[in-house]
């Protein structure tokens, strides 16, 4: 037999030897009057002085009706709810109720009894689950009202009043009638059926983000509220499976396409170019098993994770994202910035007046690039111990002093910045 055989713990030596103090008291005070071991023997059998040991048996002595055990935590009062409603939950599972029927049955009575504490009761009196039934077979009850299936073809346009939280919406439709949004989208290429087409497909879902910062799965609580569907226009709006897969329907190529037309649609409706923009990238964190998928850094996280990583080009001024692009890998991603002036060149004509971004961006000889096309930057770069020093030994004559206005809007305050030759 191994050492751990004899050290394992066996039921006799969970009573011989206990490990609880106040077990300990009972079988060594057991011991001592019940059994008449002696009382040097009884403590050192259960680990005490003598001198101990007499002390605790002087106090049992005068504290004999001491408890030992702790009573239970339901000792001595009423019996539960479940005991009470016992009869009563047996008489309605005869009338084949399920533990749910049952439970709001109860409750109808003034009492409170949740689901599972009625299939515990059911179980303990040897009573099997319930078939599944249909919707026929089941008592009457209030049941969710089913939406319709969106459907542009059974949309009604007759006159009518309703009541909607989704009122605002409806300021914006001048401006996407003006865009001619079905034409921008058909040009794109983006997928639509007869039922569902492009136009109607990203207008729900433009009206989620128009509305607040509602997510795809949000729709479902507003399935039923007939202004979100009239802004879409649709019968009903699409249920959250049709909207969260749909822009794993829209090919790669078309979003290039969209984003050169509606550059050039806003443009005409006097939006105006902007000057400055500020550049940075996002990683969208993916959790699936897509071996294809990199590791990008996450500053939320502070950690590189599986992601998609999107290029971004935003207005200092008007805070209107310009440009994006989200189909990135690592050996692209620093030539991206001379991607988005190139694209902002053939859209204007001209190069952009002044980016802002930080130093991990790009690369320093694209940083270069820049300088020989005459854009003007501001980067925050690292301060590393070389760089720090090599500023500490330039002299103050290699220095101006200049006023930069983007550089007062990016941080929201005046700031001023001092360059070296």
């Amino acid at each position: 037999m191994d050492d751990n055989s004899k050290d394992r713990l066996t039921p006799a030596r969970r009573f011989l030897e206990p490990s609880n103090s106040t077990h300990r008291q009972y079988e060594a005070l057991r011991a001592f009057f019940v059994e008449g071991v002696p009382s040097a023997e009884a403590a050192k059998r259960f680990g005490y002085t003598p001198g101990s040991f007499r002390v605790l048996v002087h106090q049992f002595r005068n504290q004999i009706d001491r408890d030992f055990f702790a009573p239970t935590a339901r000792e001595g009062r009423p019996p539960g709810k479940q005991e009470r409603l016992r009869d009563q939950v047996v008489t309605l599972r005869k009338q084949n109720l399920s533990v749910h029927d049952i439970s709001r049955a109860v409750a109808r009575e003034g009492a409170s009894l949740s689901p599972a504490a009625v299939a515990a009761i059911l179980k303990g009196e040897g009573f099997a689950k319930l078939p599944r039934r249909g919707d026929d077979e089941r008592p009457d009850q209030p049941r969710p009202v089913v939406a319709d299936v969106a459907d542009v073809r059974q949309l009604d346009l007759s006159p009518r009043h309703f009541r909607t939280k989704f009122g605002g919406l409806f300021l914006f439709l001048p401006w996407l009638i003006a865009t001619d949004l079905d034409k921008l989208l058909a040009r794109a290429g983006f997928p639509g059926s007869k039922m569902v087409p492009a136009a109607c497909a990203v207008r729900s879902l433009l009206a989620l983000k128009l509305f607040g910062n509602a997510r795809h799965s949000h729709v479902m609580s507003s399935v039923l509220d007939e202004g979100l569907a009239l802004f879409a226009g649709l019968n009903v709006v699409p249920k959250r499976s049709f909207l969260t897969e749909y822009s794993c329907r829209v090919a790669s190529s078309c979003y290039p396409k969209l984003m050169r037309d509606w550059f050039e649609t806003v443009g005409r409706l006097g939006l105006k170019w902007g000057t400055s923009f500020d550049l940075d990238f996002h990683t969208i964190p993916f959790h699936g098993d897509d071996a294809l998928i990199e590791k990008h850094y996450v500053s939320k996280r502070s950690r590189r994770q599986k992601g998609v990583l999107a290029f971004l080009a935003q207005d200092a001024d008007t805070r209107v994202f310009c440009y994006a692009n989200g189909e990135l890998r690592k050996d692209q991603q620093n030539d991206e910035l001379l991607r988005f002036v190139e694209f902002w060149k053939q859209r204007t004509g001209r190069l952009p007046e002044e980016l802002i971004f930080d130093s991990k961006l790009t690369t320093y000889a694209n940083l270069d690039k820049l300088n020989r096309m005459g854009i003007p930057f501001i980067t925050l770069r690292r301060r590393s111990k070389k760089l720090l020093d090599e500023i500490a030994t330039t002299p103050t004559s290699a220095w101006r002093r200049v006023e930069l206005e983007s550089v007062s809007r990016a941080y929201k305050t005046p700031r001023v910045r001092a360059s070296a030759h």
